[in-house]
């Protein structure tokens, strides 16, 4: 009996040195806690710094550390995908189909959130106030027309020129519009105003394109139709972060959308000062800021898509639609529907577990 009870003391001294070591191993039997999170530098992320609700968020989970990352000079369009790649920022805003576009060319990353469909006024087609050569979309025919291929800049004016009989050029094809790709925003800006080109594309509430526009430097002379392709589909807002993050810490993506939530009301609640929180944390006019919020080009505080297969027939729609009229990108590497399916991360739309919608 004493040996007997010799082994039972061990085996419960043992077992109860594997539960201690469980209960102090966070990984085991919780989320892992995440010391530290870094963020894009945005509009609405500078409000919610501000006013503390990044904090009160990201205290609850165990993160006591929210880091704002601004972009640089350089305003380089699709920057932040390869600062999401690379650690640098945890959750990265670009429109979905330059997003499906990432994930396309093999970055291992998932949809977050989503925003309802876009409008014709979030990317028109831009001239120079004072060419009077070209006033509407049937004058870029031969004309030169440049933008940042893997952004709305691109995919807008695409469906607007393809529509009108004016296809752009592309790798494979010389279309009637010859297309420059030039990723950094400042140059394509100067190109337009120096005669360089002829016309460009942009959200008018990007803080340059606000700028030319409430100068009056440039005009409109094409929008993207409401019942089209890209209001519907490519131009909708989303979040995305790499698939192991999320994995990791989605309790800290679930903070992440609560916080983007609560400032989106806060802001449009008290829209005067958050237009002046917005001007000095991002460096821009206050006239700009408030531009941003209120302007119907706005896209930084859109209502969220709940339905994660609504956004997913999104991406199968436009997907089809791009490569059916000469999308080079994406005939060359598209998404299998199995590869939708997992790129929507269901986990954070309604129903899902960790959902900011239940």
């Amino acid at each position: 009996m004493k040996h007997s009870f010799r082994l039972n003391a061990i085996g419960m001294a043992i077992a109860g040195s594997v539960l201690a070591s469980l209960w102090a191993s966070p990984s085991a039997l919780a989320e892992e806690k995440l010391p530290y999170i870094n963020l894009q530098l945005r509009p609405w992320t500078v409000v919610a710094q501000k006013k503390g609700i990044l904090k009160e968020e990201f205290d609850k989970i165990g993160t006591p550390q929210v880091n704002l990352i601004a972009s640089g000079t350089a305003e380089l369009v699709g920057a932040e995908s390869a600062a999401l790649d690379k650690g640098a920022i945890a959750i990265a805003q670009r429109m979905i189909y330059p997003a499906t576009v990432h994930r396309a060319n093999g970055l291992d990353a998932v949809i977050i959130w989503e925003s309802e469909p876009s409008n014709e006024f979030r990317t028109p087609i831009l001239a120079r106030a004072n060419n009077d050569q070209i006033k509407t979309v049937q004058d870029l025919d031969g004309k030169k027309f440049a933008s940042s291929r893997v952004s709305c800049y691109f995919t807008s004016p695409f469906e607007v020129l393809t529509k009108a009989g004016l296809p752009l050029d592309s790798r494979t094809q010389k279309g009637r519009v010859r297309y420059q790709s030039i990723d950094n925003s400042a140059a394509v800006n100067a190109a337009l105003l120096s005669g360089a080109i002829d016309a460009t594309a942009a959200h008018l509430a990007v803080n340059n394109a606000a700028a030319l526009w409430l100068s009056g430097e440039v005009k409109v002379v094409g929008r993207s139709p409401n019942d089209g392709v890209y209001v519907n589909g490519a131009g909708r807002v989303s979040y995305f972060a790499m698939r192991d993050f999320v994995d990791k810490y989605p309790q800290a993506v679930k903070a992440f959308l609560i916080a983007h939530e609560r400032t989106k009301k806060w802001i449009y609640a008290n829209i005067d000062e958050a237009s002046q929180i917005i001007a000095e944390g991002t460096r821009v006019p206050v006239e700009i800021a408030k531009f941003q919020i209120t302007d119907p080009s706005t896209y930084e505080f859109m209502k969220g898509e709940r339905n994660a297969d609504n956004a997913r027939k999104g991406i199968r729609d436009f997907q089809a639609w791009y490569i059916a009229n000469g999308d080079d990108i994406l005939t060359d590497r598209r998404l299998t529907d199995e590869q939708i399916h997992a790129f929507v991360d269901e986990r954070f739309f309604a129903g899902g577990q960790y959902s900011i919608y239940n």
